[in-house]
């Protein structure tokens, strides 16, 4: 595949419209003074509800997933569409569960809420836990596979791709922060959802000869194993998605930790101004969660009409997109790069926020009992340092880390797998339960990351979310019987909740009820 002239032409301006409207959006007021942490690191507690609803798909949706989701739309087919379905249902409980505590307690950072609830030793565990997990797992493989998809299309050096990737998204948010992502994540996700629905349009006209309704009839009627959701014991990729275990197992214990729990999502609503815009940007991101298998997933089954026999399922999506005409290419083609620059920014905000909040701050902290604590605008500093930093290491450690082999990447995927348990029982009993202890927390992480790699030997013939499951439950029981027989420290939780009212407005509870009411469609017809 290459691009045209024309094609390079839309993917220049993109790239400087984008970092333009960054570099507007980050400008001082006038009058307002320098950034404080409260300005770079949560865009001053003041981002619009369509703000957040795109900035959290923006930061979700990337290249791999992407060229991943839609080859297991080649390979497994609608099923794996339940990733995004479910995750919509997941971001309701969420907006009227979870987001009133935290924005009642004015919580900046997720190891913030634990210190505040548990004690500070949690708090330093976890945030070295995820800033490991971010710079060396996430960060790399976001660049590295989106590296892969811009050399497949534009045909560049690897190495290049990655360099400019990493460094265009460092430099188009290190001045604003989390602002400059977020406002600018509205162009991003309307770039992605446009191009994914041109892409969808026109493997459906091929299909149907130009008629987008023969082309759908078409598809669905030719490989119909390819429209099931409940995939049923005996199915090849039964271990990928075991059967119910989408809808009532342990789907929901990898969603409630990533949509609830994780600083590199939940950073965009605890930044709003107020709990009612928070869960307006919920809504509307649940709605984009609907819409995700047609732009992704969609495109992947239908290359197994259009190019049946390809050597990887994850060629599907390139191969799609060879389908597009002149100019159109580098549409789709700057949708791709939106992606990974969005999500590869919004990585980098996090991991900066996270060191600075939890980890220097804490140690500016101590310091400053002796009258050395630096000011906010140091720690603005700190945060952009840590930044560059970041991404510097990132670009450095891809390759040997996520290039050396698939197989240690899906490896590494897998035994990040090993804390989402522990990780989703230490917040849960956070949020609901008060008896709940830093020795309780602490036993759960520890618990999630044994149990994991022991089942894992044990039980090699059981899927991996049937046995994050297990995991859970049993990492909930142990944590609850260590937390009743230990005593609380005394002052250690500071969280307010007893004044929490989870009553939601009537917009929100139409929103909810309406996403509902579709999942309930399409899991109904797609059975």
């Amino acid at each position: 595949m290459s691009l045209a002239p024309i094609d390079i032409a839309v993917i220049v301006i993109y790239a400087i419209f984008i970092f333009g409207l960054a570099q507007w959006v980050s400008r001082d007021k006038k009058g307002a003074g320098p950034k404080d942490t409260t300005d770079y690191f949560l865009a001053s507690k003041n981002l619009p509800w369509w703000a957040i609803g795109a900035s959290l798909i923006a930061a979700n949706i990337s290249a791999e997933q992407i060229v991943g989701m839609a080859g297991s739309g080649y390979a497994i087919g609608l099923a794996i569409a339940s990733y995004e379905w479910m995750a919509a249902l997941t971001l309701l409980i969420v907006g009227k569960f979870f987001l009133p505590i935290f924005l009642r307690n004015e919580i900046y950072t997720m190891p913030q809420f634990l210190e505040r609830r548990y004690g500070r030793n949690i708090r330093t565990l976890m945030a070295i836990f995820w800033l490991a997990l971010y710079v060396f797992v996430n960060l790399t493989s976001i660049i590295w596979l989106g590296s892969i998809a811009v050399t497949k299309v534009a045909g560049i050096d690897q190495m290049l791709a990655l360099v400019i990737l990493g460094a265009f998204a460092l430099l188009y948010q290190i001045r604003g922060g989390l602002k400059a992502v977020a406002l600018t994540d509205i162009v991003q996700v309307t770039l992605l959802v446009l191009g994914g629905l041109i892409i969808a349009w026109l493997t459906l006209g091929k299909l149907g000869n130009g008629d987008i309704l023969g082309g759908w009839h078409r598809l669905t009627s030719s490989i119909p194993d390819h429209f099931h959701m409940i995939l049923k014991k005996g199915d090849p990729h039964y271990m990928d998605l075991p059967g119910l275990s989408v809808l009532i197992g342990g789907m929901w214990i990898a969603n409630l930790s990533y949509w609830g729990f994780n600083q590199y999502i939940i950073q965009r609503a605890l930044a709003a101004k107020d709990l009612p815009e928070a869960q307006k940007g919920i809504i509307f991101a649940a709605c984009l969660k609907l819409l995700m298998p047609v732009i992704i997933v969609l495109p992947g089954i239908a290359a197994v009409l259009l190019a049946p026999g390809l050597p990887k399922p994850d060629e599907a999506y390139p191969t799609m997109m060879r389908l597009l005409p002149t100019g159109l290419l580098g549409l789709v083609f700057a949708a791709l790069i939106a992606a990974i620059i969005a999500s590869t920014a919004s990585k980098i905000n996090s991991i900066a926020t996270i060191f600075t909040l939890d980890v220097y701050a804490k140690f500016k902290g101590q310091v400053a009992q002796e009258g050395k604590q630096g000011h906010e605008r140091h720690l603005v500093l700190v945060g952009r340092i840590a930044a560059i930093v970041a991404i510097i290491i990132a670009i450095l450690t891809a390759k040997p880390l996520v290039g050396a082999s698939e197989q240690a990447f899906q490896f590494i995927q897998e035994f990040t797998g090993f804390f989402t348990p522990g990780i989703t029982v230490i917040f849960l009993l956070g949020l609901f339960w008060k008896r709940a202890n830093e020795a309780g927390a602490i036993c759960a992480a520890v618990s999630s990351v044994l149990l994991s790699w022991l089942f894992k030997a044990e039980w090699a013939s059981l899927p991996f979310m049937d046995r994050m499951g297990v995991v859970f439950l049993v990492a909930l029981a142990l944590a609850v019987v260590v937390s009743l027989v230990t005593p609380a420290k005394a002052g250690a939780d500071t969280i307010e909740a007893a004044d929490v009212r989870y009553a939601t407005k009537a917009g929100f509870n139409i929103g909810a009820t309406a996403v509902c009411l579709v999942l309930v469609a399409l899991y109904a017809t797609w059975w």
